[in-house]
């Protein structure tokens, strides 16, 4: 499984982060193109190689037209990032970071989420910067994140809200829990957005865990401090888990070798329900994909008194179910939910991409060890290229299929 370590010696923002994934393998030109989907104008995006006390890294920047920012909600800013034309995958981690963000600042403002006005991190370049950021995480298929305790810095910063301690109020509020410290150079060196990115994703805050260090990547910040490499190392690599052998009906590629798969825990989470609008069901799964969910379907049921239903289910992690359940109760018409726990294997799965004549693919991978054992072009990706190009999907889909097999001599 892949993962990546944060490693925040100089802190963390947005920009370090992306110009980290890039210094990783991250084509900009792809970043760019999917970045496009998101329907948002008047600003440039670039990176270049620069260093940081003798530390060779890439510094990303977006350029923006700041006389021309709206202040934004996180309706506004989750409107603009479902509308587009990213992965389920990438649109729910980039929601959840800006739900978060919301959070904190409610908290320091003393307000709602949904009544927060984004001010810095409503602007372009952070909604570039948090989404491209998940772009990138997909594009390299991590899975797992973890973090160092974070350097936080020291003194005062200026922002729109005036003249505030570092860290700043919402950063703090995003830091509550994690190890951070000041370190002895003044100024701003954790961002509320570099916080709600790793608050929001990493599982674990300290020293490195045990993984196989595949590439290393240095993401520049701003500021070059005479003698202090004012920049973030991302360590990527791959970890182990706990294989259990399933049994197969039939052997897989004539080996003799039944697939191997990880065994997780989830929560089932069910209602059935007969008197909803049918509108309403698309938008509660969408919700749930934000809140966490693995997976949302809906089967017809017939119902008491002969009525039509629908029995609605959400698959989640333990962790989440008291998000889905509150979720389901507040959005839905149902008057209770069941819950419980259930088993599945799942096969190693990976994220690759394969440039095709349409545009770049990602290739969703099972695997069994080093064995591929089947994969499947990504529906949204093929959807859109052929769309911009005016290609049936079906051909598409085919070519992207080809060059997988060829890059991979399947």
């Amino acid at each position: 499984m892949r993962a990546v370590y944060f490693d925040c010696f100089a802190g963390v923002s947005g920009d370090m982060i992306i110009g980290a994934l890039i210094d990783l393998g991250v084509d900009l030109e792809a970043l760019k193109q999917q970045l496009s989907s998101l329907g948002l104008d008047q600003y440039e995006i670039s990176s270049r190689r620069v260093q940081r006390s003798s530390i060779a890294g890439t510094k990303f920047e977006v350029e923006v037209d700041q006389s021309a920012q709206p202040v934004r909600t996180l309706k506004d800013i989750s409107s603009i990032i479902a509308g587009s034309s990213l992965s389920d995958l990438s649109k729910t981690r980039a929601i959840r970071v800006f739900e978060r963000l919301a959070e904190a600042e409610a908290i320091v403002h003393e307000t709602t989420p949904d009544k927060v006005h984004f001010h810095e991190v409503g602007a372009v370049d952070s909604i570039v910067d948090i989404t491209g950021a998940m772009i990138g995480f997909e594009l390299l298929g991590i899975e797992r994140f973890f973090c160092s305790a974070l350097r936080v810095g020291s003194g005062f910063v200026e922002t729109q809200h005036g003249r505030l301690p570092v860290p700043a109020p919402a950063t703090a509020e995003l830091l509550r829990g994690i190890p951070v410290y000041a370190g002895e150079i003044e100024g701003e060196f954790v961002t509320p957005t570099g916080a709600a990115i790793v608050a929001t994703l990493c599982e674990a805050f300290g020293p490195m865990p045990q993984m196989n260090v595949t590439a290393i990547g240095y993401g520049a910040g701003s500021r070059d401090p005479k003698g202090f490499p004012n920049a973030l190392r991302l360590m990527l690599g791959e970890m182990e888990e706990p294989k259990i052998a399933v049994d197969r009906i039939s052997e897989i590629a004539g080996r003799g070798k039944a697939a191997s798969s990880v065994e997780k825990t989830i929560v089932v989470v069910e209602t059935n329900i007969d008197d909803m609008n049918p509108q309403v069901y698309g938008f509660v799964m969408e919700r749930a994909f934000v809140l966490g969910a693995l997976d949302v379907f809906m089967v017809n049921a017939q119902m008491k008194k002969d009525r039509p239903g629908v029995l609605l289910t959400v698959l989640c992690k333990p962790e989440k179910v008291e998000a889905m359940i509150e979720m389901l109760l507040l959005e839905t018409t149902t008057l209770g939910v069941r819950y419980y726990e259930a088993k599945r294997r799942v096969l190693e799965r990976s994220i690759e991409a394969v440039e095709t004549p349409y545009g770049l693919v990602r290739i969703k991978v099972a695997r069994d060890g080093e064995r591929t054992l089947h994969f499947q072009p990504e529906y949204d990706d093929c959807a859109r290229l052929a769309v911009e190009t005016n290609t049936p999907l079906l051909e598409v889909q085919a070519a992207a299929t080809a060059a997988y097999r060829k890059l991979k001599q399947l």
